[in-house]
């Protein structure tokens, strides 16, 4: 598969700029924090919003949906049996349900966070003084081809005759659409059917065709970017399974729009989404998953979601920190341990606490840990003990890409023409690449992006070639770091064999 990803058409200036309005609590209305107190499977949780457009990422039944839903009760206009509705046969528990929030609105006080709740008590929900706010919800309906919707079967019908006249679409509208969807829609127009249900024609120079030959997700687009460009500032808009309908591209593109219009008319989206696509764009600040009732905050891929519930064939997982740590510990294994490979998923979680936290969630959980075998590698730099008896193991050095890196340069005038060669050059640029790596180690002041940056003055090398030849090299180089996790996880596995 390839590592090339299409590039975020977002400034990362934006994406400060959004952060620190949220800091700065500079939004006229905005909904900065919701705890769960109860709800279905979560209790005592609470998920901060730092970034105007968030991402709820989770398996199915995780509870990505109930975080959505204790959102949107916080404001007047969305009625809590939208997302809680209650049945007369199987919902006792709803009984003592609650959730607390901490909402910006200027309106009501202009310097101080307001503290609301919502409450399900004597079968019916209790919000006090619930604020207003613009809220838009695009559920799951929204995907439902115009074809299929009872509302426009008229329509389909020889004897019905439309008596408006079509309108264009908005400029703005027009705009955001194409940059969506990657197709020219300045001959789009929407009818308003009896005042109130819009129904769209599509067409270029050459035909024109009604809403009913539209693909799913093209109607969606239009129509959830008509509503938003008409709202006012300051609106909340909620989206179910963001990525429904639409090719990766068009779902990457429809966040990137999320975060543009964040930044031109303040609006605040929270959405659900099984899609990495949908991820990309965003800081990990932004992203929420919901595994089991437990909100954590920051990206998970929906890979590693798998293995944090079990649902993966591989026989062991290994929750590491980061994309380069990844690498790294796939490389290791496979030069230490090939005949294992393919039984052991290595994934990425970010951040150490949240390694250790969800590794130790899942060796004490009997459901999980009966089916999978859960292994923590932690960054040289992590504060965590390293204890094989609880499948921990540290990378040596500090942080792992200045391991590598400074390894690798203070041994380069032997090691220059096999680095050339692992980063796809032929062995004349040898000369070159020792340069570069001079260079990059003087001037780069976070390790992070050196791979990158060394890639970038090697004739434009992708990030992850370049910081393969160098993890390769290393591995070569440093049998007793080698060798020490091959004990380890030869230790991990064979233990395993024999509970």
């Amino acid at each position: 598969m390839s590592n090339v990803k299409q590039k975020n058409e977002i400034r990362e200036s934006q994406i400060r700029e959004l952060l620190n309005k949220v800091e700065r609590r500079n939004f006229g209305k905005y909904l900065k924090r919701v705890k769960i107190n109860k709800a279905r499977a979560f209790e005592n949780q609470i998920v901060e919003f730092d970034f105007p457009v968030t991402a709820l990422i989770g398996t199915n039944g995780g509870g990505k949906t109930t975080i959505l839903g204790a959102s949107a009760i916080a404001y007047k206009n969305i009625k809590p049996r939208v997302f809680f509705p209650k049945s007369s046969i199987g919902d006792n528990s709803m009984s003592n349900w609650s959730m607390t929030y901490e909402l910006i609105d200027k309106e009501k006080n202009p310097t101080q966070v307001i503290s609301r709740t919502a409450k399900f008590k004597n079968s019916r929900w209790d919000r006090n003084d619930v604020l207003d706010r613009n809220v838009l919800h695009f559920g799951i309906m929204r995907t439902v081809p115009a074809s299929e919707r009872t509302e426009f079967q008229r329509l389909g019908r020889a004897n019905y005759k439309f008596k408006g006249q079509p309108s264009s679409l908005e400029e703005e509208v027009k705009t955001q659409v194409e940059k969506i969807l990657g197709k020219d829609v300045s001959l789009f127009q929407r009818a308003t059917i009896d005042n109130k249900q819009t129904f769209y024609i599509g067409g270029n120079s050459k035909a024109s065709y009604s809403e009913f030959h539209f693909g799913a997700g093209e109607s969606s687009i239009i129509r959830m970017v008509s509503e938003i460009e008409a709202a006012e500032k300051n609106t909340l808009v909620l989206i179910e399974e963001i990525e429904n309908g639409l090719h990766p591209v068009a779902v990457k593109r429809m966040v990137e729009y999320l975060i543009d219009v964040a930044s031109r008319k303040s609006i605040q989206t929270i959405f659900t989404t099984h899609s990495e696509d949908a991820l990309s764009p965003l800081p990990d600040r932004a992203i929420w998953s919901a595994i089991d009732g437990h909100a954590r905050q920051g990206h998970i891929s929906i890979a590693s979601l798998r293995a944090i519930t079990g649902r993966i064939d591989e026989r062991a997982a290994i929750f590491v920190e980061d994309h380069f740590a990844k690498m790294w510990v796939e490389a290791l294994l496979r030069y230490t341990v090939p005949e294992k490979f393919d039984e052991i998923g290595v994934y990425l979680v970010s951040g150490d606490s949240k390694a250790l936290q969800i590794h130790t969630a899942h060796r004490q959980n009997p459901a999980v840990n009966e089916k999978l075998l859960s292994i923590c590698v932690l960054d040289g730099d992590s504060p965590q003990e390293e204890n094989w008896d609880s499948g921990v193991f540290k990378l040596p050095g500090n942080m792992p890409e200045s391991e590598v890196f400074d390894y690798v340069r203070k041994n380069i005038s032997t090691l220059a023409m096999r680095l050339a060669v692992g980063m796809h050059l032929p062995t004349k640029d040898d000369a070159l690449v020792a340069m570069v790596v001079e260079e990059v180690g003087r001037t780069n002041r976070d390790p992070h992006v050196i791979f990158s940056q060394i890639g970038g003055k090697c004739r434009l090398i992708p990030t992850d070639t370049v910081a393969s030849a160098f993890i390769s090299l290393w591995i070569h180089e440093n049998t007793t770091h080698v060798n020490r996790f091959k004990q380890f996880i030869n230790s991990i596995m064979t233990s395993a064999d024999e509970i």
